[in-house]
């Protein structure tokens, strides 16, 4: 009997032992994973789902706007050939400081594909100069792109590439965009890869900057990056409506102030690209400047807003329209003009030799003029 006791509890003692051992190194075997780490807090889990969710997205979520918009972003990858130092043959230069050997320039940018036979707008200054251009798709297909033409004056290009099935970007309108909008920025910074980022309109119409010419710009705290030029600024339902091109920056980095360029804008510049190979503007031949009281005093000026005329070309359109120095424009082809830059933008939209009616204040007269607007001429491109 004694024996049969002694052999009991030599067995209990092994599997007790036991047991503790693979309780302690493998719980798993026991089916009492994470027992021990989740006894003192109680956790509520969410039920698990599939990776890839085909439902509606949460509320608030902008992932159909994103998801719509992507597809048609693309990068650009240009290269320039490389260009020998001025010096290089001066023995002088090369006894101090040798052979400097010629680097190529690489350049990186985004841009967004808005017809399905392969148009791009990007920006001018992202494909400026370059021996070569390559697009790159967000499904990874890869093209040689062909600069179809470009506008300095707006700081936009276009391009085209030879490839079927292609994405295409819905254009909306963007003189619907109000300041608190949500909009989303698409493209490459800093060659990370795609890369969407949110914010709202900040400002509508912001001018006199120094970048372009002509200057209209949607303000946006969407962060917008170097290489981010040339993509899309899209609104909640995946829509176009600019061209991001600019940052305000210290540090060369996001700071939240962002600028694109109007869709509206951008449609034009395409149109007379594609159609024409080049942008033609209107131009009336005058001297602008904003009203200010030292202005008002010395040209007689009774006008509360509008664009004081201080100087008038000679036998150009304003002049044989009979405008004179001391006019304030007011109006043009029924849109009103509150500054320099607005008489800037309306009359290069207007077509050359196409008569479009001006309303003037002449002292305490008010008239209306009829103004057959010329070519404007090229202009010399602002440092950026």
């Amino acid at each position: 009997m004694r024996r049969f006791w002694l052999l009991f509890s030599q067995s209990v003692t092994v599997l007790l032992a036991a047991y503790f051992v693979v309780a302690t190194l493998k719980p798993d075997w026991l089916g009492r994973t994470g027992e021990a780490v989740s006894r003192g807090v109680a956790l509520v889990e969410a039920p698990s789902a599939p990776a890839t969710v085909t439902g509606p997205p949460p509320a608030g979520s902008l992932r159909a706007s994103a998801q719509k918009a992507s597809a048609a972003v693309v990068s650009i990858n240009t290269l320039k050939a490389a260009e020998r130092h001025p010096q290089a043959n001066d023995p002088w230069f090369r006894f101090f400081f040798g052979d400097q050997p010629a680097q190529p320039q690489m350049g990186l940018g985004s841009g967004v594909i808005v017809t399905a036979d392969g148009y791009i707008l990007t920006n001018n200054h992202v494909i400026e100069g370059a021996d070569e251009i390559e697009v790159v798709l967000n499904d990874n297909r890869r093209a040689r792109g062909t600069l179809i033409g470009s506008d300095p004056d707006t700081d936009l290009a276009v391009l085209k590439i030879a490839l079927d099935r292609l994405p295409v970007m819905t254009v909306g309108n963007s003189d619907a965009l109000q300041v608190g909008d949500q909009v989303l920025a698409v493209g490459n910074p800093f060659g990370v890869g795609q890369t969407v980022t949110s914010g709202i309109v900040s400002a509508l119409g912001r001018n006199q900057l120094g970048i372009n010419t002509f200057e209209n710009f949607i303000q946006t705290d969407a962060a917008i990056n170097p290489g981010n030029s040339g993509g899309a600024l899209v609104d909640v339902n995946g829509h176009l409506m600019g061209i991001n091109t600019a940052i305000y920056s210290r540090s060369g980095g996001s700071m939240g102030i962002g600028f694109a360029i109007p869709v509206n804008t951008a449609k034009l510049v395409l149109d007379g690209i594609v159609k024409e190979g080049v942008v033609k503007r209107g131009w009336i031949g005058v001297e602008p400047a904003e009203l200010s009281p030292e202005l008002m005093q010395t040209f007689g000026v009774k006008a509360r807003h509008g664009v004081l005329i201080t100087g008038v070309l000679q036998n150009g359109p304003a002049a044989q329209a009979g405008i004179r120095p001391g006019d304030v424009i007011v109006q043009v082809a029924g849109r009103d003009i509150a500054n320099v830059s607005e008489l800037l933008s309306t009359v290069a939209a207007l077509k050359p030799g196409a008569p479009a009616k001006f309303q003037v204040q002449r002292r305490d007269d008010g008239m209306d003029v009829t103004v057959t607007p010329g070519l404007r001429p090229k202009s010399q491109r602002l440092p950026r």
